[in-house]
């Protein structure tokens, strides 16, 4: 057991999760890799959990935070802001979401707590919607709403949740169904579970799942639920923490592929945005932003340092067509690894659009779920200069897969070689 890990269980809490028999300390990265402090190079296919969007040490954003610095570093949410200015001005724009006003935090568990905040009291109801196999951060309230087993660690809440039908397409009582099936029968299981329920403030749905394990439902179904929604005044808040800024690659934003019905009322952001600087944050219209009755500050959402990252960040990404590269790539190695996973008995699934894509293990034969060999194939993959993640609502049995948007097209082969590798030695 190496000392820093040593140190690292003396200090820090059991339930802080680390990966690999053998953790690893990454002390530098560049572009699409990484390199441990022994100085073996890896492959990030990972990102620090989805949040290194565009490339490490990349020197556009690195310069700016370093400009920034020299100037100011933080004054708080009580002095005008103008680098945060900017860029609620730019997300504003971007975001769909009429008359929007725009919050900033510091992550998207507290973004999410804000969502919960606003709706709640803008409708004076504290029942939530929320989907089964969903993950929303790891406070008390987004806890509370959090429908996967495995990282809701306590029912007590100050929210009424109630779990409804449609996340995970493949599996559940409906699944057998086809697209049109499906939603009709997720929209009337909606409707009956508000047939028996106080009218709810919201539903809060990710438009991919991601600890969940990158599920998503049809196209479409989240438009279908905002019909049923508005016709009793509940809000729909999209979770966009994972899935958005161009992420799935046919749209910016994650809700767009359910967009007939218009904008959410309330998008929750993060992770890639401030490509590894803290920055979290909800999107609203006016009336609901402003409906709070009572004075409140963010001491560090909005820092100068944090804003002119994600300004320099989101300028890169989009200068660049990094959607476009998501949508080009991704497609690339979402095709390579499903014809890897078709002589592979225990992939049960390869699904996900643009760079964000899940394989799902199972026990050949079965459905039954195949968190051993998950963990397996996280190590072989290591091992051979890969890192990926792993998530899912079924023992934790599906890899994950989301590098920066800045994948080329030969590490996204790279990568495919070596997950194909690690595949293979452990069948």
């Amino acid at each position: 057991m190496s000392d820093l890990y040593a140190r690292h269980r003396n200090v820090l809490p059991d339930w802080l999760a680390l990966y690999y028999e053998e953790p690893l300390e990454i002390t530098h990265g560049e572009g699409r890799h990484v390199w441990g402090a022994d100085g073996t190079k890896y492959l990030d296919f990972f990102g620090g959990i989805l949040t290194t969007m565009t490339a490490h040490a990349l020197p556009e954003v690195t310069k700016a935070v370093s400009d920034q610095a020299g100037r100011i570093v933080h004054s708080s949410t009580l002095y005008l802001n103008r680098p945060m200015v900017e860029l609620a001005e730019r997300i504003a724009q971007l975001s769909g979401v009429p008359d929007a006003r725009v919050f900033f935090t510091t992550s998207g568990t507290e973004a999410n707590d804000t969502a919960l905040l606003l709706a709640t009291t803008y409708r004076r109801s504290n029942t939530v919607l929320a989907m089964r196999n969903s993950y929303h951060g790891r406070s008390f309230s987004a806890v509370g709403i959090t429908g996967n087993r495995g990282w809701s660690p306590t029912s007590l809440s100050p929210l009424q949740t109630l779990y409804v039908h449609g996340g995970v397409r493949g599996r559940g009582p409906f699944a057998a169904l086809d697209d049109e099936a499906y939603i009709a029968a997720c929209v009337e299981d909606l409707r009956d579970l508000l047939g028996h329920t106080r009218p709810p403030a919201a539903l809060i749905a990710e438009p991919v799942q991601g600890v969940g394990g990158f599920t998503s439902p049809p196209d479409g179904l989240y438009a279908a639920f905002r019909d049923v929604l508005h016709e009793r005044g509940v809000l729909w808040i999209a979770d966009e923490v994972q899935t958005g800024w161009g992420r799935t690659g046919d749209h910016f934003w994650g809700w767009q592929a359910h967009g007939r019905s218009g904008p959410p009322d309330i998008v929750t952001f993060a992770k890639g945005i401030g490509n590894g600087s803290s920055i979290g944050g909800v999107i609203a219209r006016a009336e609901i932003m402003n409906c709070l009755d009572s004075n409140s500050i963010s001491t560090f959402g909005g820092t100068q340092l944090t804003m002119a990252a994600g300004l320099a960040n989101l300028t890169y990404l989009l200068e660049h067509d990094l959607q476009g590269n998501a949508r080009r790539v991704g497609g690339l190695l979402l095709e390579r690894l499903r014809s890897v996973a078709a002589q592979d008995p225990g992939v049960r699934e390869v699904r996900g659009r643009g760079l964000m894509i899940g394989v799902e293990l199972t026990k050949p034969g079965t459905d039954r779920a195949d968190p051993e060999r998950a963990s397996a194939v996280l190590e072989a993959a290591r091992a051979g200069g890969l890192l990926i993640g792993k998530g899912g609502g079924h023992d934790t049995s599906a890899l994950r897969i989301a590098p920066p948007l800045s994948l080329t097209v030969a590490e996204a082969e790279e990568g495919a070689a070596i997950l194909e590798s690690a595949l293979r030695n452990t069948q």
